[in-house]
């Protein structure tokens, strides 16, 4: 691929706003991830920890089109160890395992837009 106007890989390190839109989402996030219920904070760290889990070169949450499969596996161990914990509240099973995978399906989102933007290709 080839391009008219010459433009040096090297420009982009010199300017350190480059990167602080995605600063800003970040914090944007984390402000509204501090209004969510007791119970939604608690899922989602747990979220997060499973998803740390799998962040790395090659993983399965990073394949261009992620098996739905997959997917609902990690949702439901998630909710194993999660029902575990919570046993003395009274929550609709149905109710825990749909918010866990709406919780896992956006954090994956949101790796795999980082890791499209960090890449840069």
């Amino acid at each position: 691929m080839y391009h008219d106007n010459f433009f040096p890989f090297y420009s982009l390190y010199a300017d350190p706003a480059v990167f602080e839109g995605e600063r800003m989402q970040e914090r944007e996030f984390d402000l509204m991830k501090s209004f969510y219920p007791e119970i939604a904070r608690r899922i989602q760290d747990k979220v997060e920890e499973e998803c740390q889990l799998l962040d790395y070169e090659g993983s399965r949450i990073y394949d261009e089109y992620p098996d739905r499969l997959m997917m609902r596996q990690m949702s439901s161990g998630i909710c194993r160890r999660f029902e575990q914990e919570m046993a003395a509240q009274e929550l609709p099973a149905g109710y825990l395992r749909e918010l866990i995978e709406v919780l896992l399906y956006q954090e994956i989102s949101r790796k795999r837009c980082r890791r499209k933007r960090c890449r840069g290709y």
